[in-house]
C-alpha cells in the first residue's frame, strides 16, 4: 500500500463529546478506504505527540476549526521544507466550522471522509506571526467582538434586545474608537501613531499579505500588498476567526502557504 493510502487520523476530544456518531461514521469510512491509524488524544500534548510520530502517514484531523488551526500550527513548527497536506473531517457546532466551509471542505461526515480518500492537495495562503501563531483567514485590529450568531426565539429575548437598543444605541466605529498604531508593509510606512485610524485588516492571497488601513469617517482606506506586515503601538488586540491575540506592542505577520486536501473539481458535462 502506498504512503498516500496510509492515514494518521487524529480525533479531537471535543468532537467526540459533541457528535460521537459523526466521528464513528468518519472513522468507518476512512478505515474502509485506507490503512488508517486512529488516535484518540485527550489533550493538546497528546495531540501534538500523535502528529509528531506520524511517520509517512497523511495527517487527518477530525474536529472543528480550532482543531484544524492547531494541526496546521504544529506542522509548520516542524520547519519541514515541504509540510504534508492536511485533510479534515469537520465535526462540531456550526459557528466553529465556518472556516472549514469557507475553505471548501464538505461538512457531512461521509462526504468529508470521501474527500480525504479521493481528493487532491490544494495550496492555500496563510499568515504566520513572529510568535509562531498562524492565521488561516483574515485578522482585524482592534479585535472586534464576535457577531451574535443566534437569536433568542422568545418574547423575553426580543424585549431584552429592544431595551438594550434603546438604552445604548450603536456608535459608529470611527466615533467609538480611534486606534493609534504604526503600520508598515515591507518596510513602507502606511500609517503612524500621530494619525489615529478606525482599524486595520490583514488577509492573505496570491502568496502575499493584503493590508487595509481604514481611517474612518468615510475616508478611503490605504491598501497595500506585501510579504510582511508589521503593526506596533501602545498595546492592541487582534482577532483572527474566533481567536483573540494580545494585547501586544508589536506584531509582524508574514505571508506563507499550506496545503489542504479538498474534493476534486466537478467533471464538466459531456456535450
Amino acid at each position: 500500500m502506498s504512503a498516500a493510502d496510509q492515514l494518521l487520523v487524529v480525533i479531537d476530544p471535543v468532537a467526540r463529546r459533541i457528535d460521537g456518531e459523526s466521528v464513528r461514521i468518519a472513522k468507518d469510512v476512512l478505515c474502509a478506504g485506507a490503512q488508517a491509524k486512529i488516535c484518540w488524544p485527550e489533550g493538546v500534548e497528546e495531540f501534538s505527540r500523535a502528529l509528531a510520530r506520524r511517520g509517512s502517514r497523511r495527517p487527518v484531523v477530525v474536529g472543528d476549526d480550532r482543531a484544524l488551526l492547531r494541526t496546521v500550527t504544529l506542522l509548520l513548527r516542524e520547519r519541514d521544507v515541504c509540510p504534508p497536506a492536511v485533510a479534515m473531517v469537520p465535526v462540531g457546532t456550526a459557528p466553529l466550522l465556518e472556516l472549514a466551509r469557507s475553505l471548501g471542505v464538505p461538512t457531512g461526515a461521509v462526504a468529508a471522509a470521501r474527500a480525504v480518500l479521493d481528493g487532491a492537495p490544494r495550496r492555500l495562503d496563510l499568515l504566520v506571526d513572529d510568535s509562531g501563531g498562524v492565521v488561516l483567514g483574515d485578522l482585524c485590529i482592534p479585535a472586534a467582538p464576535p457577531v451574535a450568531r443566534t437569536a433568542v426565539p422568545t418574547v423575553w429575548g426580543t424585549c431584552r434586545s429592544l431595551v438594550r437598543t434603546l438604552v445604548r444605541a450603536p456608535v459608529p466605529l470611527a466615533v467609538a474608537h480611534r486606534l493609534r498604531v504604526r503600520v508598515e508593509a515591507d518596510g513602507v510606512l502606511l500609517s503612524d501613531l500621530d494619525r489615529p485610524v478606525a482599524g486595520v485588516s490583514v488577509g492573505s492571497g496570491d502568496g502575499v499579505a493584503h493590508v487595509v488601513v481604514s481611517p474612518g469617517l468615510g475616508v478611503p482606506g490605504v491598501r497595500a500588498r506585501a510579504r510582511t506586515v508589521t503593526v506596533s503601538g501602545d498595546g492592541f488586540r487582534y482577532r483572527a476567526g474566533e481567536v483573540v491575540g494580545g494585547p501586544v506592542r508589536t506584531r509582524t505577520w508574514t505571508a506563507g502557504t499550506w496545503t489542504l486536501t479538498l474534493p476534486p473539481p466537478p467533471t464538466p458535462p459531456v456535450p
